[in-house]
Order: C-alpha cells, then structure tokens, then sequence
C-alpha cells in the first residue's frame, strides 16, 4: 500500500510541474518557491499544538487547490502560482514519507511516524 500511495504522489507532482509550466514563471524561481511552505513549521517554536496546525494548514491539499481556483477566478497569476507550487511541494511531502501533523509531536503524522522504521 504505501508504494502505491507514493506512486500516487509522484503522479501528482508530475501533474504540478506540468501545471507550473502553464504559468509562464522562470523556472529560476521554482526551487526557491517549493521550499517556501515549510516555513509553516516555525510555528513549532512556540509549542507542538500551534506548530502542527500552522503545518497543517498550510500543507492541505484542499488549501492549495483554493488557491489555485481563486488566483484563476480572480485574475491573480500570484495566486494562482502559489496553489501550483503548494500542491507540487504537497505531493512531494507526501512522496517522502512527510504526511499532517498530529498536535503532539512534529513526527507523528497522519502517514506513520518520521524518522523512525516503517513497516
């Protein structure tokens, strides 16, 4: 099952790359784009709770597709940059083993523990 599940990511980030394409951006920017929702996890600074949701939020899938809809309804290439780029670096999280956050630790996620051996 988990190989399948990560199939199904590396699918979806070929689809965001294909996407980011369509937006006519540099692809100068796109490395330093794709790292920039992890800055969601200094909310870990100041407790697990407030890390988690802020991670949470912002590596919802459904966020990213908000974004996408609402930067193409609104006219806002900048918006519409951000839901691609957050849905590629979404799938590729989610590739590696880096699911949502549960409150009480960084590595208790919804795709099993980090770090630790998987079965």
């Amino acid at each position: 099952m988990k190989n399948i599940l990560r199939l199904e990511e590396l699918a979806l980030f070929a689809l965001g790359l294909a996407a980011y394409a369509h937006t006519g951006l540099s692809w100068g920017w796109f490395l330093p784009l794709l790292f920039l929702p992890d800055a969601s996890g200094i909310g870990y600074l100041l407790n697990p709770r407030i890390g988690a949701l802020l991670y949470n939020v912002a590596h919802h899938r459904g966020v990213a597709i908000l974004f996408y809809l609402a930067g193409q309804w609104l006219a806002m290439p900048l918006l519409t940059i951000a839901g691609v780029v957050l849905f590629i670096h979404i799938a590729m999280d989610r590739f590696f083993g880096y699911g949502l956050k549960y409150l009480d630790s960084f590595h208790n996620t919804h795709l099993g523990p980090i770090g630790r051996a998987r079965r």
